[in-house]
């Protein structure tokens, strides 16, 4: 049982020095006077994938890239299914107001790069870099993109805008949260990726499987909280939103920078099974991106209902 305690707590030290270094960043870069715009597109989108980077790192360097690749892919399709079905199933989303085309647009792009990357066998520090200069590409067009929609619509750089952002916080807490969000990262990747390593070895699983499973649904948790409270202030075009982003990142950002600690090679269950997965999962949003459906609780049913399959055909 232990291994499992273990495991459990890295995965909440993670999520909470994740929240601490979000926080600690933002209100640092805010005082420093950097505009809140940019702080949304870089410091937040990074800082909320930190968990899943540290655990990316973590299992590169211990020799597990099955963890790293695994927690990648199977996070995005645990996105899409769990973290869009649940909230559907409770309350359901109305998808048909929103207009999330283009950055669809391009997780899709973005999903395709990686797994042509992925073919060649193994991501090289080639491929980290290709991921990354896609990653900057999208962030300036959508950078450009938001600084033309405040200019028409004459909206101030708010920070407001942001939620971490609390103009009042004292240097010494935004200190504090610096501090234990990167003591806090390191030590819960080392905590989570150990023992899910151990788990895989005690049980006979892959640590590729591990990573799908155990380690993506836990990194998924800080998205489907924030999707849950989205559909309940019926705030569809956030939950979408969130989905599409965090995929993004995780695709290009993740892997992109792991790739600068070593190479990850790419199993060959990932070329037959788990990336046609992801990408199946990523084209069931064409309705509700397209044509503008809602996502209603019988869409709920079957997304969670599709990811339980897909975590039974895993073991």
């Amino acid at each position: 049982m232990m291994p499992w305690l273990y495991s459990a707590l890295g995965l909440v030290v993670l999520l909470l020095a994740g929240d601490a270094l979000v926080r600690g960043a933002v209100n640092l870069s805010l005082r420093l006077g950097v505009p809140a715009l940019i702080v949304s597109l870089t410091i937040v989108a990074f800082g909320t994938s930190a968990p899943e980077l540290l655990i990316a790192i973590e299992a590169v360097d211990d020799h597990a890239p099955g963890i790293a690749l695994g927690n990648v892919v199977g996070s995005n399709t645990a996105n899409v299914l769990l973290v869009l079905g649940i909230p559907a199933l409770m309350t359901g989303l109305q998808t048909s107001h929103c207009d999330t085309r283009k950055n669809y647009v391009f997780m899709i792009v973005a999903s395709l790069v990686f797994v042509a990357l992925a073919f060649v066998g193994t991501f090289t520090l080639f491929s980290g870099i290709a991921l990354l200069a896609l990653l900057t590409v999208v962030l300036l067009i959508a950078a450009r993109e938001a600084k033309a929609h405040r200019k028409m619509s004459g909206q101030a750089d708010e920070l407001e805008d942001i939620e971490e952002a609390d103009p009042n916080m004292p240097y010494w807490r935004i200190a504090l949260y610096l501090v234990l969000g990167l003591i806090g990262l390191p030590l819960g990747a080392d905590l989570l990726v150990d023992n899910a390593t151990v788990i895989a070895r005690t049980y006979g699983v892959s640590e590729t499987v591990i990573g799908l499973t155990l380690v993506a649904v836990g990194t998924s948790l800080p998205e489907l909280a924030t999707t849950v409270m989205a559909a309940l202030r019926q705030q569809a075009e956030v939950a979408l939103g969130n989905v599409i982003g965090s995929n993004m990142f995780n695709l290009l950002a993740i892997i992109g920078i792991a790739t600068f600690i070593g190479d990850i090679p790419v199993a060959e269950r990932f070329m037959t099974y788990d990336f046609w997965v992801m990408l199946g999962a990523s084209l069931l949003l064409v309705p509700f991106v397209f044509f503008k459906k809602d996502i209603t609780r019988a869409w709920g049913v079957g997304f969670s209902g599709l990811y339980v399959v897909y975590m039974v055909s895993l073991f």
